[in-house]
C-alpha cells in the first residue's frame, strides 16, 4: 500500500509500454474499460491478446468487432485516431479463440508455444457472476478457469505478474472492517467446516451421473444443480453459489502461482463509470441495475432492504484504474501475492437511503415508464421493508387477499370475471421472480 502512494500517473501509465497483456473476459462490461483505458492512456502497448469464446479465430474476430471495439465506450479512441482507428485496433489487439475452461485454453500448439515466448502479464477478468448460477456451470468457469490459468502461467516464460478479478463478496455476511488476506486451501467461513476441491469436483460428477442415469429433463437438471451450488455453498458460510467459486479460485491462485506475482482485486458492486472515458457508460443491467430499471418502468413497486445500512458500490473506471495501479505497484514492489478490496463503503459510504432517493429523484425528472398515447406515466415512489415478514404481510394483505375475494366472486358468478381473475393470477406468480431479488444480501 505504501508503494502505491509513491506512485503517480505517469510512472503507472508507464509500466503498460512495450507490454504484451493477456485478458479474458475482455467482451465483459469490466473486460471492455480495461481495454479501452490501456489503449487510450499507453498507445505504446505492445500488444492486447483477448482470449475470446468463438470455435475459430475469424468467428473470434467478429466478436471483438461486434461485441468490443463497436460499443460506444470507443467514440473517444475513434474520434482521436479517426480514419485510422481500425488499423491502431488490429496493430494492437490479437483475438484468440479460446476458452479457459479448457487446458491451455483450448489453443492449437503453435499459437500456445508464440504467445508462452510473448506475454508479460495476465489479466484474468473472465467469471460467471450470477449469483444463483447452476453448481457446475460455476464452478467450470470460476474454480477450473482459475486452475488451467495458473497452469498456463507456468508456461510463459517471460511472465512478470497475474491479475485475478475476485469479488468484495468472497468474505461473506461480515461487519466490521475486514482485512485483504487471502484464502488459504480448504478455508471456510463457517466454524467446524474443511472444504474439499477435489470433493466438490466429484459431488459434481456424481450429481451428473445421477440426473443422467434418472434420465432428468434439462429443466429438472437445472434446478438441481443450482440448488446443489446454493446449499454446498451455505453449507461452508458463504450466501451464494457466486461468492463461494470465487472464494475456492482465488485458493486455486494462492495454491498453484508457482513462481509468479499475483494481485487479487475484490471489487463491490460495480455500478456505471465515474469520469472515463465519460461519466454513466454502462452495458446491459447488472446487479444493482436491475432494481432501478424495475422501478424505472413501474413493474417492481416494493423491494426488500435496510434504508439506514450502506450499499458498497463501485464505479468501473475506478476498478479498472485500481487494477492497473496494482500491477505497476506489483511490479515495483516484486511481493509474492497482494489482494486489494476496491470498494467504498469505508471512504465514501453511499447510505441505502440516499442511492434510493437519488433514484426517485432522477426517474421523476426523466420518467422512463410512457401510457398508451406516449404520455409520461406519473411514478410512484417504491416502498421498502426492512423484513421478510413485512413484505409478506404487505403483499398477503394488498395483493393475495383481494385476489382470493376475486375469485370467491367469481365462483359465485358463474365464472364471469374468469379472464380477469387467470390474468391477474398469472402475474402474481411471474412477479415472484422480479428484477432484483438476487441483490437482497446487498442491501
Amino acid at each position: 500500500m505504501a508503494m502505491i502512494g509513491e506512485m503517480d500517473a505517469d510512472s503507472v501509465v508507464g509500466y503498460f509500454r512495450n507490454k504484451s497483456i493477456l485478458i479474458t473476459g475482455s467482451t465483459g462490461f469490466l473486460g471492455k474499460v480495461l481495454v479501452e483505458k490501456i489503449l487510450r492512456v499507453q498507445p505504446d502497448v505492445k500488444k492486447l491478446f483477448l482470449l475470446i469464446r468463438a470455435p475459430n479465430v475469424e468467428s473470434a474476430k467478429l466478436r471483438l468487432q461486434t461485441e468490443v471495439t463497436a460499443k460506444e465506450i470507443f467514440q473517444l479512441l475513434k474520434k482521436k485516431h479517426g480514419v485510422g482507428f481500425e488499423n491502431f485496433i488490429e496493430e494492437k489487439i490479437c483475438p484468440l479463440a479460446g476458452d479457459i475452461m479448457h487446458e491451455d485454453f483450448g489453443l492449437d500448439s503453435a499459437q500456445l508455444r508464440a504467445l508462452c515466448k510473448d506475454i508479460d502479464i495476465i489479466v484474468n477478468g473472465a467469471a460467471t457472476t450470477n449469483f444463483s448460477e447452476r453448481y457446475d456451470a460455476a464452478f467450470d468457469v470460476n474454480v477450473l478457469g482459475a486452475k488451467n490459468v495458473c497452469a498456463f502461467t507456468n508456461k510463459c516464460t517471460k511472465l512478470k505478474m497475474l491479475l485475478h478479478v475476485s469479488t468484495a463478496y468472497v468474505a461473506g455476511e461480515q461487519e466490521g472492517l475486514i482485512p485483504e488476506k487471502p484464502f488459504l486451501m480448504g478455508e471456510t467461513l463457517r466454524v467446524g467446516t474443511h472444504l474439499d476441491i477435489e470433493s466438490e469436483i466429484n459431488l459434481i460428477k456424481e450429481a451428473r451421473r445421477e440426473l443422467r442415469a434418472n434420465c432428468s429433463t434439462e429443466k429438472a437438471e437445472k434446478k438441481t444443480m443450482k440448488e446443489l451450488g446454493l446449499k454446498r455453498a451455505r453449507h461452508f458460510g458463504w450466501p451464494n453459489t457466486y461468492v463461494f467459486t470465487k472464494a475456492m479460485g482465488e485458493m486455486i491462485m494462492g495454491h498453484l502461482r508457482g513462481r509468479f506475482l499475483v494481485v487479487i482485486i475484490r471489487p463491490s458492486i460495480i455500478t456505471s463509470t465515474l469520469k472515463e472515458p465519460f461519466p454513466g457508460w454502462m452495458e446491459g443491467i447488472r446487479t444493482i441495475d436491475s432494481v432501478m430499471i424495475g422501478y424505472a418502468k413501474q413493474i417492481l413497486p416494493f423491494f426488500i432492504g435496510d434504508l439506514d445500512l450502506i450499499i458498497d458500490v463501485i464505479p468501473g473506471d475506478i476498478v479498472v484504474n485500481a487494477m492497473m495501479v496494482a500491477m505497476a505497484a506489483q511490479l515495483k514492489d516484486q511481493q509474492p501475492q497482494t489482494i486489494y478490496h476496491v470498494t467504498s463503503s469505508l471512504r465514501n459510504p453511499a447510505p441505502s437511503a440516499l442511492v434510493v432517493e437519488s433514484m426517485h429523484r432522477y426517474f421523476f425528472e426523466n420518467p422512463l415508464c410512457k401510457g398508451r398515447n406516449g404520455e409520461h406515466v406519473r411514478m410512484k415512489k417504491m416502498r421498502f421493508f426492512s423484513t421478510l415478514a413485512q413484505l409478506r404481510f404487505y403483499t398477503a394483505l394488498v395483493y393475495k387477499l383481494p385476489l382470493q375475494m376475486l375469485g370467491l366472486l367469481n365462483i359465485a358468478l358463474c365464472g364471469v370475471f374468469s379472464r380477469y381473475y387467470n390474468k391477474l393470477a398469472c402475474l402474481q406468480v411471474d412477479s415472484r421472480g422480479s428484477p432484483g431479488t438476487e441483490l437482497e444480501f446487498a442491501l
